[in-house]
């Protein structure tokens, strides 16, 4: 009784689950509390399950059934450890409706444990009436179901009690008392025949068992028994007629499940209540239940996404920043670069410039493809904020990259600007000398990767912030920055990685967005191909150009999705470069097994045997390397002591080898293809040509397939995001989010929903104008502050 009275969505499924194994199959999908079960969303709806007879059953066709048990017996099973439960069935009463012949059939129910035989047993006795819902089969030439879904019908009149002797023991031990799942035959058919929600799943737990789980808690939270009957209400569609809910029931639900949305948006927008929106998704009575369900809780997740990001900008404007005025500084790194600036390039540097000379803080977002000179501008930011007598700091998301930053910046301003660095596997007394001059306020560059978020560092004349590659770090990171000044400093975020306009304007409405799209003169396009893995001549062919540019002196990086070979499976293993991959639902590719995906330690010595290879050394580079491996990998790469990388995804941000002409890409079918356009800008830095070999395993005509025939045609960043999007189908733009991701947003589509997210964006400007703090409106002000814990960094993981 304690469960049902004091579970709330924050109750952990671990205090109301008996079922531990269950409870860490569970815990694998991310799902750990109520409320991350009632988000687990199915990914599509069953068709309706159609009413038949026996003898009108289909092999391979769901079908549903009123029937009478005639008998049950419970058998251990002789070829292997287990028990059988056998119920013969016949279907007179239908079959007469239908005026057809009466047939028999067997319902069969295997278990290892004998304690689930024995309870279905007990559900179950001759004469009862059950609505089955299953797969019809032949087994010994006769029909049979097994593990159909049973609902056991309440007998019109209670069976008559077996006949008692006055005096002493019974003469019949009395069977325990049956509870029914439902009231009539008509009833149970409404159940067994409406659509299925079908999950995402796993080896270790079914589709049906999580629809089983959170069925199991939305009844805890309407203060019912799940494992109990209820009695129908005739008013219960409200909720979905699988609880069966009474009033009060009805009213404990809706308090436990509050509206997030404000009730005159919602009632605008034709939406459904929040618990009855969850009861729909996960119990729909119809499809269009289930869509209409799908749409409140997607326009939901907007309405609260733009209110998060309408409220960030709001606090902006309000507060009070260093104003960075001169511009001396800037102008003369401008004048000594030995290439001129891109019209783009100037473009941002004034608009930066003009918004850093405000008293108020700036919020930018500058997007640009690989090599679009992202970085003299955040140099000529920083150096701004330095003439102006401040401090600026450059936030990396991985040491490699700081590093090369620190050198790349310490050699442009040619010792003017002191320039620090600060990473994590710095030495202790380094560390602590330049968090030393960071606290005494002397105004410089910090070039930093993630220690710039610790408590250590403090930097209170602070004027400007640039965090470099945005999908590394979440909007809580983002803020930390801006509690190490005395100020609210100037924030640049910048990133490589391609975002559609639509998205960009969604997901970092706080912010001001500049993009450059024209390229530095001298970069030649890069040339890409799709190499079929199957066809031994165009591999070979790829090799021997790779060889040819080798010998003029280039560069090759060949990258792998894993380091090691695992016959075991295609999950990644956990690395910190393991890729996001796709599932076989987005690569659209049947359901025969694919081989292993390839690894840098099988490819490194298969290339070793090859005539293509003879005589020019390898190197291997992945994140399992320490910091000081890496460096070394890297300066032999560079110097071209080994011309040929093998590497991971490690090198998708942060490696900058002008002399790198060719880069071939293993299992390139089971990328983004965001992550693929960032890999393949890891070449062409030098003005060289450059190539770029997709090596895929893709069935033709397959979404996979076509994914690459986009990238190969196109070196559009922003345009090849779009098409990301849309070939990934099912929207899932914050990558495998239901894999065990915490962003609040599963269900928002960046292209497909874009008229309702501007939407959803005017209605949450109208609401702010009139309570900018929320302040009415606890349930919405609850859930954009749990958008703003850090949903943002899953936008573009992919």
């Amino acid at each position: 009784m304690d469960r049902m009275t004091n579970t709330t969505v924050d109750t952990p499924l671990a205090a109301l689950l008996t079922n531990k194994r269950r409870v860490s199959a569970l815990k694998a999908l991310g799902v750990l509390t109520v409320a991350d079960a009632l988000t687990y969303y199915p990914f599509r709806v069953t068709d309706p399950v159609p009413v038949r007879a026996l003898a009108e059953a289909r092999f391979g066709e769901k079908m549903a059934c009123a029937v009478d048990v005639r008998a049950l017996r419970v058998t251990p099973m002789n070829a292997r450890r287990g028990y059988r439960l056998e119920v013969l069935v016949d279907d007179a009463p239908t079959a007469a409706s239908r005026a057809m012949q009466p047939r028999t059939a067997a319902l069969v129910f295997f278990s290892h444990r004998k304690s689930y035989v024995d309870w279905m047993a007990s559900r179950l006795r001759a004469g009862l009436q059950l609505v089955i819902s299953g797969d019809p089969s032949t087994f010994n030439d006769r029909l049979q179901f097994t593990h159909p879904d049973i609902l056991t019908v309440a007998p019109a009149e209670p069976p008559a009690a077996e006949p008692q002797l006055a005096f002493g023991e019974p003469a019949v031990q009395p069977q325990p008392r049956l509870r029914y799942d439902v009231d009539s035959v008509a009833q149970g058919l409404a159940r067994a025949t409406r659509p299925r929600p079908v999950y995402h799943a796993n080896s270790r737990i079914s589709s049906e068992h999580i629809h089983e789980t959170i069925d199991q808690v939305l009844r805890l939270l309407a203060g019912e028994d799940p494992f109990a009957a209820s009695p129908v209400i005739a008013d219960s569609a409200q909720f979905g007629e699988q609880f069966a809910l009474g009033e009060a029931a009805r009213a404990r639900l809706a308090e436990q499940i509050p509206d997030v949305l404000p009730e005159p948006v919602r009632t605008a927008k034709h939406l459904m209540h929040r618990a009855q929106a969850f009861c729909a998704i996960h119990e729909p009575q119809s499809v269009a239940d289930f869509k209409r369900a799908i749409e409140t809780m997607r326009y939901e997740e907007a309405f609260v996404c733009q209110c998060a990001l309408l409220m960030a900008r709001g606090r902006a404007a309000t507060s009070n920043a260093y104003a960075c005025a001169d511009v001396q500084l800037r102008d003369g790194y401008i004048e000594r670069l030995p290439f001129a600036l891109t019209n783009g390039q100037r473009e941002v540097i004034d608009a930066i410039g003009t918004d850093m000379g405000r008293a108020h803080p700036m919020q930018r977002l500058l997007q640009g493809e690989v090599g679009s000179g992202k970085t003299v501008v955040a140099v000529a930011a920083m150096l701004q904020a330095v003439g102006s007598g401040h401090q600026a700091v450059l936030v990396a998301p991985t040491q490699v990259l700081a590093e090369q930053h620190f050198h790349s910046i310490s050699a442009s301003v040619g010792g003017r600007v002191p320039v620090r660095l600060l990473t994590g596997g710095m030495k202790l007394a380094a560390r602590r000398k330049v968090l030393a001059v960071a606290a005494s306020g002397e105004p410089c560059i910090v070039v930093a990767t993630h220690a710039a978020f610790s408590k250590s560092f403090q930097a209170p004349n602070l004027a400007l912030a640039v965090i470099d590659e945005q999908h590394r770090f979440g909007v809580e990171q983002r803020e930390a920055l801006r509690a190490k000044s005395e100020r609210d400093p100037h924030l640049l975020v910048m990133t490589a990685t391609p975002i559609p306009r639509t998205a960009a304007m969604t997901w970092f409405g706080d912010l001001d967005i500049s993009w450059l799209t024209e390229l530095p003169g001298g970069r030649k396009p890069i040339r890409t191909f799709v190499i079929p893995e199957a066809d031994a001549h165009m591999m070979a062919d790829m090799f021997w150009h790779i060889r040819r540019r080798i010998d003029e002196g280039e560069r090759a990086y060949i990258i792998c999705p894993r380091i090691e070979p695992d016959e075991a499976g295609d999950e990644p293993a956990g690395e910190p470069d393991t890729p996001e991959l796709l599932d076989d639902a987005a690569l659209g590719e049947s359901a025969e097994p694919r081989p292993p995906l390839h690894a840098v330690v099988e490819i490194a010595e298969r290339l070793q045997s090859l005539p293509q290879f003879r005589g020019v050394r390898l190197c291997t580079l992945t994140g399992r390397d320490d910091d000081a491996a890496k460096a070394r990998i890297m300066a032999d790469f560079e110097s071209g002591a080994t011309p040929v990388m093998v590497a991971t995804t490690v090198v998708e941000v942060g490696v900058d080898v002008p002399q790198a002409s060719c880069i071939t890409i293993f299992d390139a079918d089971r990328y983004g293809l965001s992550q693929l356009h960032q890999l393949r800008g890891r070449v062409g830095r030098g003005g060289t040509d450059s190539w770029a070999f997709l090596v895929s395993r893709a069935e033709p005509g397959t979404v996979a397939q076509e994914r690459l025939e986009v990238i190969a045609g196109s070196l559009d960043g922003a345009e090849i995001a779009s098409r990301d999007l849309e070939l990934r189908g099912a929207g899932d733009v914050l990558g495998d989010a239901q894999s065990g991701g915490k962003s609040s947003l599963k269900l928002l589509r960046v292209v497909q929903d874009a008229r309702m997210i501007a939407d959803a964006r005017a209605s949450a400007q109208e609401l702010l104008a009139h309570d900018p703090d929320l302040a009415g409106h606890v349930q919405l002000a609850g859930a954009v502050l749990d958008f703003t814990r850090g949903n943002e960094q899953y936008l573009t993981s992919n």
